[in-house]
């Protein structure tokens, strides 16, 4: 080779070298997911992605869904993580509004129901679930009174007190409950979800910043006070998995509930693009998503993951859930949340 040709092809190596740095990132020893608290997978379980990949996830929970997007928004210019899980569709158009993902096309996106994605594959569904009121058997049982089975149901003075939700200022089942009763109760309707919901509060309905408090210490269950809570469909299988019981312990008011889908998404801002297309990938594989009923008691995105047995016997599935339309939720959702809070301050 003369040197005329070996100069040229030495700059030519050397400006793939850059270009190469400059558009793809190198194999990280770590990269960060940031989920909710409700987040859970069995022990082991991401090891076997660090397997696989040579790649350590690194868990940071924040409290609540909305703590959790707020998070992510306010650090949108240095990023505190990779993969965000948790944003559901009641707060997705928030999150997509701020710009905070890299879409991307999960591998076994095809597994998923179409009605779960998001155009463009902006995020990704892992989850969902149907947010409704659940009751204490035992609980109205001891009180001698019925057990709800609708949202006006819920007015009666016999359950004056008895009722715990979730603030949907900071909460994705509050939220998810807040639009269960839009639709229910729309706008231009002489009787609309704000006059449903003063009425509610007038029958001393309890607020709670998020499902853990509302489900740990306010339900009686777990020794509060309120024998109905705002929690999920899939919630009685929990009990009796947890409780290693026979029969489960709660019931769910089928009517009133709002399908909640879970995404995750990649950060914009990563330095590690290619990593968190890979957790993408795991979270949407067939043996994580058969990990996720028995960790976080919703059902997989992906249509081949086989359900658990306790799922199949005690889990109940509404026949027509609530759903609105994602550009609806965006035009709304801060003057909801404003009009909601108002009448929960007055």
């Amino acid at each position: 080779m003369n040197r005329r040709l070996l100069r040229t092809a030495s700059a030519f190596v050397a400006t793939l070298l850059v270009a190469t740095a400059c558009t793809s990132d190198s194999k990280p020893d770590k990269i960060v997911l940031l989920t909710h608290d409700s987040f859970a997978l069995s022990e082991g379980t991401l090891e076997a992605f660090t397997e696989k990949t040579g790649v350590t996830v690194s868990v940071h929970t924040a409290r609540d869904a909305g703590t959790m997007l707020n998070q992510a928004i306010l650090t949108l210019d240095n990023p505190i993580a990779d993969v965000i899980y948790g944003i559901d569709n009641a707060f997705l158009s928030r999150a997509i509004d701020a710009g905070l993902f890299i879409p991307y096309t999960a591998e076994a996106i095809d597994t998923v129901d179409p009605l779960l994605r998001v155009p463009g594959d902006i995020v990704t569904p892992i989850n969902f679930g149907d947010v409704c009121v659940n009751y204490d058997i035992e609980g109205l049982d001891t009180l001698g009174i019925p057990a709800p089975q609708t949202l006006e149901d819920l007015l009666d003075p016999t359950y004056d007190g008895l009722l715990a939700v979730q603030d949907p200022a900071t909460s994705s089942p509050g939220l998810a409950f807040l639009l269960a009763t839009i639709v229910a109760f729309p706008e231009g309707t002489d009787y609309d979800w704000r006059a449903y919901w003063t009425d509610l509060f007038a029958n001393g309905v309890v607020v709670t910043s998020d499902w853990s408090e509302a489900y740990y210490t306010r339900f009686t269950r777990a020794g509060g006070g309120q024998p109905l809570v705002v929690s999920y469909a899939s919630s009685p299988p929990a009990e009796v998995f947890f409780g290693e019981l026979s029969q489960a312990p709660t019931g769910v008011m089928t009517q009133g509930c709002f399908r909640q889908i879970e995404y995750a998404g990649i950060l914009k801002g990563t330095e590690h693009e290619s990593a968190a297309r890979q957790l993408i990938d795991f979270l949407l594989s067939q043996s994580v998503q058969e990990d996720i009923p028995l960790n976080m008691f919703v059902y997989p995105a992906n249509r081949d993951a086989a359900l658990p047995e306790v799922f199949t016997l005690f889990a109940t599935l509404p026949e027509n859930p609530a759903v609105m339309a994602p550009d609806t939720i965006r035009e709304n959702r801060e003057r909801w949340i404003r009009e909601w809070t108002a009448i929960a301050r007055s």
